[in-house]
């Protein structure tokens, strides 16, 4: 099982045997689990702006706080992320990509993420922007 931030305990382990909440067909523990481990023990993690939405997106799905600032850049970082544990994410669509190859320094990824809150569903559209620095990504913030 993998937690997400050992500090939140409103949100339960996420199996890594369990599909990826990001939707690309893979296994958590093969796709997105395993970026945020890679990320945690200080390797570069994602290796597009695209897989890092993803990796950010998944992250937001089971909690872990600590991936979403990890990956977050410091000049637009908040110093506290605190999440709603009565969000459930559902579905990502990416819509749309600029750059953000493994070959660039910055890209560019628009995506709606569907949610479901009290009962509620709903929809965040976002265009991203996101910067390599020292082989990391980093989201930036949205344009």
């Amino acid at each position: 099982m993998s937690a997400g931030s050992a500090s939140d305990q409103a949100f339960p382990g996420y199996d890594d045997g369990a599909r990826c909440p990001c939707l690309s067909g893979g296994l958590f523990g093969d796709c997105c689990g395993k970026v945020h481990a890679d990320r945690a023990a200080g390797g570069p993690g994602a290796v597009t702006a695209e897989a890092l939405m993803r990796s950010r997106y998944s992250a937001h799905s089971v909690g872990n706080v600590d991936y979403l600032l990890a990956s977050w850049h410091p000049s637009t970082r908040p110093a506290t992320l605190e999440l709603d544990p009565g969000m459930a994410w559902r579905r990502l669509d990416i819509l749309d990509t600029v750059a953000g190859g493994p070959f660039d320094d910055t890209g560019i990824v628009e995506f709606a993420a569907h949610y479901r809150i009290d009962g509620e569903r709903g929809v965040q559209r976002e265009r991203s922007s996101f910067v390599r620095e020292a082989g990391r990504w980093y989201y930036v913030d949205a344009l």
